[in-house]
C-alpha cells in the first residue's frame, strides 16, 4: 500500500522523570507529623523492536515523532509516582540507526530483537529522603531528570547472503524465481525490478537468502538510471553474483563496467567473493560467447546458465552455498 521505503528520519524523545513530593503526614497523636513525600516515577524509554514480519520502513513515514511518557509526580504518604510508559518503535531486520546531522552510525540492529536507545529521566526523590537529626521537616524535594531527545536517521539494509548485480534485463529476476519461492516481476523490458527482491534458497539443510538488486547501468555512479539507490543493500552479503546477458553485445565488457560502478560506490564491495553467471544460454550464438567470456577471465569462476532449460542451475546453487560457507568460516576466525 505504501510502497518500498528504505530510509527516513525520526524525532525521538524519552520521558522526563516525575518530581518528588513535599508532604507531611498528619496524625492525631503526632502533632508535628513528619515528611512523607513520595518519589517521582521514572520517564519512559525509547525502544527499537525488531519485527520479522516487516520488510520496509514505510510505516515510519506516517509518524515521524515518537515520545515516551513522562513519569508521574510523587504524592503524600510516600506514594511513588507511576513510571512513564516506554515508546516502542517497530523496525524490520537489517535496520541501522544513524545521527541525522553527521550521518555517523549509532547502532546496527543486526542480530538484536530489542534495543533501548534513549533512557528516561530518573524520578526526583520526595522530601522524606532528606530528613536528618537537625532537619526533621525538610521542605524540599528533587525535581525529576529530563529525558533525552534526538533527530535520527533510520536506514534499512536488506539482509541477504548473495546479492545479484547486473544490467537491466540480465535475467536476475528469472534466476531468483527459479532458485527460490520469490515471485519477482519478469518482462522483456528494462527496470522491471524497481525495488530489492528477496528469496530463500534451500540447499541441503541450509537456507540461503538471495537478493535481486535493481539493475545498474553505466554511469550509475554519476546518477544515471536509478543510480546507487539500492546498492547499500548488498553491503552485508557474503558474496555477489554478476549476471551477464550473453545475448547483449556488451557481454565482454559487462563485468568490467559493473565492477567499476560498484567500486565507485564503495571500494570494499570489490573485496567480496563473487561468481560470474552468463545468462540466456538458449539464445543463438551464446555458447561461442560463453567460451569467449571464459577465455577473457580464466582466473574467475564463470558459469553459463539458462533458467528455462535448467542449464547450470545446480552448479549455481553449489557456488552460492560455498561462498556462504567460506564467509561464515572467515567470520569465526
Amino acid at each position: 500500500m505504501f510502497g518500498f521505503a528504505d530510509e527516513t528520519y525520526l524525532d525521538v524523545a524519552s520521558g522526563n522523570g516525575g518530581n518528588g513530593c513535599v508532604s507531611f503526614r498528619r496524625e492525631k497523636f503526632v502533632p508535628r507529623g513528619g515528611p512523607d513525600g513520595g518519589d517521582g516515577g521514572r520517564g519512559g524509554d525509547v525502544v527499537f523492536v525488531v519485527k520479522h514480519n516487516l520488510r520496509t520502513l514505510a510505516h515510519l513515514k506516517l509518524v515521524r515523532t515518537y515520545r515516551a511518557e513522562n513519569g508521574r509526580n510523587g504524592e503524600g504518604a510516600r506514594r511513588f509516582g507511576r513510571d512513564g510508559a516506554d515508546i516502542e518503535i517497530p523496525v524490520p531486520p537489517g535496520t541501522v540507526i544513524k545521527d541525522a546531522q553527521s550521518g555517523a552510525l549509532i547502532k546496527d540492529l543486526a542480530g538484536l530483537e530489542r534495543w533501548v536507545f534513549l533512557t528516561g529521566g530518573k524520578g526526583g526523590k520526595g522530601n522524606w529522603h532528606f530528613r536528618t537529626s537537625t532537619n526533621q521537616a525538610p521542605r524540599h524535594a528533587q525535581n525529576g531528570q529530563s529525558g533525552e531527545e534526538m533527530r535520527i536517521g533510520v536506514e534499512l539494509l536488506v539482509i541477504a547472503d548473495i546479492g545479484f548485480v547486473g544490467f537491466p534485463n540480465a535475467g536476475k529476476s528469472s534466476l531468483l524465481n527459479m532458485l527460490t519461492n520469490a515471485r519477482a516481476k519478469v518482462a522483456g523490458y528494462p527496470f522491471t525490478t524497481r525495488i530489492p527482491q528477496l528469496g530463500m534458497m534451500r540447499y541441503d539443510d541450509t537456507d540461503v537468502v538471495l537478493a535481486d538488486i535493481p539493475g545498474i547501468i553505466e554511469g550509475a555512479s554519476e546518477g544515471a538510471g536509478m543510480g546507487f539507490k539500492f546498492l547499500r543493500h548488498i553491503a552485508r552479503t557474503s558474496g555477489l553474483a554478476y549476471l551477464i546477458d550473453l545475448s547483449d553485445d556488451r557481454y565482454l565488457e559487462a563485468y568490467d563496467i559493473l565492477s567499476a560502478e560498484l567500486g565507485a560506490y564503495e571500494s570494499e564491495l570489490l573485496e567480496k567473493e563473487y561468481v560470474i553467471l552468463a545468462t540466456k544460454l538458449d539464445e543463438p550464438g551464446t555458447e561461442e560467447r560463453l567460451a569467449e567470456l571464459k577465455a577473457k577471465y580464466p582466473e574467475k569462476k564463470v558459469i553459463g546458465i539458462c533458467v528455462y532449460l535448467d542449464i547450470g542451475i545446480d552448479e549455481v546453487r553449489q557456488a552460492f552455498m560455498e561462498m556462504v560457507q567460506r564467509h561464515e568460516a572467515e567470520a569465526v576466525l
